[in-house]
């Protein structure tokens, strides 16, 4: 087991915290920007999918896994992004204030979200954010002069500086290049008193706001930087797909989002990304099983759902600190073998006394 013993401030700042660090995060962004010359055009597409999705999760991670705050309709505001881009873009802005565009628009929505969502919490939070995305697809329905209706809209390439980005290759790197920015920004956020704030409101609400943490605008604020990064995954899904309709952006997609977070491990950034690769990876799992199955299931129309909800279930009975939790107990076993106790990550109930007596 690694022990990295600090001997200056200045360690405390480094996202790195040792050389191991270092070395496995280079060789994976090797690794992904040497991709489209080691896989297929296919597998190129779903890994360009997975950085979206990422890049979704972080802001859903941010909100449901730092702050405490669960959200079961944020594919609206991945809807808002998306949609903002494709009408700026099609009207002729270039793509990189679109994008900025998308994103601070989704994250005015998430203040407008957000500020009613202060009064309630739990089952309640969730029942009003999945409202809030039953109206914002109706508005996608209905307003048909800007959106297109049921009938859709096509989205054109985005281009910067007279260079459209046309080719599978040449989207992927810039999926790959905000993936990355947003990533840096998020870390950046946690480690920053801001990011600290919302730990600490996740953890204690009575004991964050004994320490002077003003609740309403931090909770506002999580939500808003999670809307403008599900709004930046949402202009990018937009070019992806090339063609947006209303149902895209449904409380299934909301439901597969939560999911994704919940799966790759809450309260961890690698969960985000962890989770996208469950969420895009197991569709093609499902279907590449089913030939194998009986007809009378391999063909059931809600065989996906099924699945879904036995993995969730089984993640939530055995694994409830999702993928990331089961690489962290699997990398301490061989860390410390033959040491290693069942009981090490054993989950135990621990709450601040204010919190037992309300």
């Amino acid at each position: 087991m690694r022990f990295t013993f600090k001997t200056r401030y200045e360690q405390d700042l480094n996202l790195a915290k040792h050389g191991g660090h270092r070395f496995w995060y280079s060789l994976l962004l090797l690794v992904l920007a040497a991709s489209p010359w080691l896989i297929s055009e296919y597998a190129l597409a779903q890994l360009t999918f997975v950085l979206i999705y990422g890049i979704v999760g972080l802001g859903l991670m941010l909100l449901a896994g730092f702050t405490g705050l669960f959200s079961i309709g944020h594919a609206a505001f991945l809807g808002v992004g998306a949609y903002t881009e494709a009408v700026l873009v099609n009207a002729g802005l270039p793509f990189p204030l679109a994008l900025a565009a998308a994103a601070l628009l989704s994250a005015a929505v998430g203040v407008v979200v957000g500020l009613p969502a202060l009064r309630v919490k739990g089952m309640y939070l969730g029942i009003s954010t999945m409202a809030f995305g039953f109206i914002v697809a109706e508005v996608f329905a209905r307003w048909e002069s800007l959106t297109g209706g049921n009938a859709g809209l096509h989205v054109k390439a985005p281009q910067i500086f007279g260079w459209a980005l046309d080719s599978g290759v040449e989207f992927y790197f810039l999926c790959l290049l905000l993936a990355v920015g947003s990533t840096l920004a998020v870390l950046n956020l946690l480690r920053a008193p801001t990011g600290r704030a919302f730990v600490a409101i996740r953890d204690s609400e009575i004991s964050a706001q004994s320490m002077g943490i003003h609740l309403a605008y931090y909770k506002t604020l999580s939500f808003a930087v999670s809307a403008a990064l599900a709004g930046l995954g949402g202009a990018l899904y937009a070019h992806m797909i090339k063609f947006l309709s209303p149902d895209q952006f449904d409380i299934i997609q909301s439901i597969d989002l939560l999911l994704m977070v919940v799966i790759g491990g809450l309260g961890s950034v690698h969960g985000a990304f962890l989770g996208a690769i469950f969420l895009i990876t197991m569709p093609q799992v499902i279907g590449a099983g089913k030939g194998l199955l009986p007809d009378a299931i391999g063909q059931a129309p809600g065989l996906k759902a099924a699945v879904y909800g036995i993995v969730l279930i089984a993640f939530v009975l055995f694994e409830p600190m999702g993928l990331y939790g089961r690489w962290l107990k699997v990398r301490t076993f061989f860390s410390i073998f033959p040491f290693y106790r069942r009981g090490m990550f054993k989950r135990q109930k621990s709450f601040q006394k204010s919190d037992r007596l309300r």
